[in-house]
């Protein structure tokens, strides 16, 4: 007769241990950052918009213009900052509001505008390009006066790169006959 041997399974429980959760506080001028950001309220989505893109150098701006009677300088909102915060200097703003005023919709339109890439006066040109398209997508008899002034032309201007063996593009190092 054979006997049975019954294994008896050993179980052992084993708990994770787990380090207490740490929690990192922000720093406080993050914090006073965040409280100092103006707030920009969201319009109802089915609102009607115009759209345009603007590019210049590195920089591309995407524009969006909705009919507003009773607009002002700071309706118009740039990466979530008003006008006057993101170009301070007057003449980065009398560029960007260059195509409205033309067209003789200033202070009837409202704008916001995402962009990126490049340096302050290319950004400005990339948003001016940007207006001036979604302005002809408003209406299409504006097209002629943009286009007398410059605006609905991109400007394709680039940097030119570095040459191997040069200082810089074209430069090169001074050349010395002994």
């Amino acid at each position: 007769m054979a006997v049975k041997k019954t294994a008896e399974k050993t179980t052992t429980s084993k708990v994770k241990k787990t380090a207490p959760k740490k929690t990192v506080e922000k720093p406080v001028a993050a914090k006073a950052l965040k409280e100092v950001a103006p707030k920009v309220e969201k319009k109802s989505a089915d609102e009607v918009y115009f759209y345009g893109v603007g590019r210049r150098k590195a920089s591309v701006a995407q524009v969006r213009l909705y009919a507003y009677d009773k607009a002002t300088d700071s309706d118009f909102v740039i990466n979530k900052k008003k006008l006057k915060d993101y170009f301070p200097v007057a003449n980065l703003q009398n560029t960007f509001l260059a195509p409205l005023k033309a067209v003789g919709l200033y202070g009837k339109m409202r704008a916001t505008v995402l962009v990126r890439g490049g340096g302050v006066t290319g950004q400005v040109e990339a948003v001016r390009l940007g207006i001036s398209r979604a302005l002809v997508k408003y209406d299409e008899t504006f097209k002629k006066t943009l286009k007398e002034l410059g605006f609905m032309t991109r400007d394709a201007r680039e940097v030119e790169r570095k040459k191997p063996g040069l200082k810089k593009a074209r430069k090169s190092p001074q050349w010395a006959k002994r």
